[in-house]
Parts: C-alpha cells; structure tokens; sequence
C-alpha cells in the first residue's frame, strides 16, 4: 500500500478579503431586484417617477441574468449599477414625497 499524502489547501486571497461589499451570504454577486420592482412601483404609484426608476429594474434583471448563466463578474457590475440606480431613485422619491407633504401642508394653511 501506498502511504496516502495529506491534502493541502492554499488560499487564494488573504483573510478577511475574500467576500466583495456587493456579495450576499453565500458569495454570490446580489441583483437588487426587489428593491428596483419596489422603486419602479412607488414610483409610478406615488410621484411618477417609475420612468427614471425603470433603468435599475433592467440592471437587476442583467445581473440575475448573468448570475445564472455564471458570468460573476458581468453580474457584480450590472448589480453595483442597479445598486447606485437604486439609491438615486429612492433619494428622488423620498425628496418628492417631501415636497408634495410640504406643498400640501402650504396649500391648505392659506
């Protein structure tokens, strides 16, 4: 019999920077997709604004895409631009709901 070697593992990454600040749990890229269908909805419910919340639905659906077929790396870009898409059009959205508040609020004080 032949003496059976120990498997060796190296790491490919220092420890600590192996998960990305756009990865979810398991490692893998995150498609924002929930967060764009909420925006895009509130948007066209609340102020109108579903137009320019549309673009980071697309980018979500890309990133998914690319997440199934196992293109990581096209899915972490089209993820951190539906990410900052996102952000925007919730910034916008709230910023509106706040005006329309205070516009109402001056409206009916007069």
């Amino acid at each position: 019999m032949k003496p059976r070697q120990a498997e060796v593992s190296i790491p490919l990454q220092p420890p600590g920077q192996g998960a990305t600040p756009a990865a979810g749990p398991d490692g893998q890229p995150r498609d924002y997709v929930v967060w764009s269908l909420v925006n895009v909805l509130l948007g066209y419910g609340l102020t109108y604004l579903g137009c320019l919340c549309f673009p980071a639905l697309v980018f979500s659906i890309k990133a998914r895409d690319c997440k199934v077929l196992g293109d990581l790396e096209g899915a972490r870009q089209h993820g951190n631009r539906a990410k900052v898409l996102n952000i925007i059009c919730s910034l916008l959205l709230v910023l509106s709901v706040v005006a329309i508040i205070v516009i109402v609020i001056i409206a009916t004080t007069r």
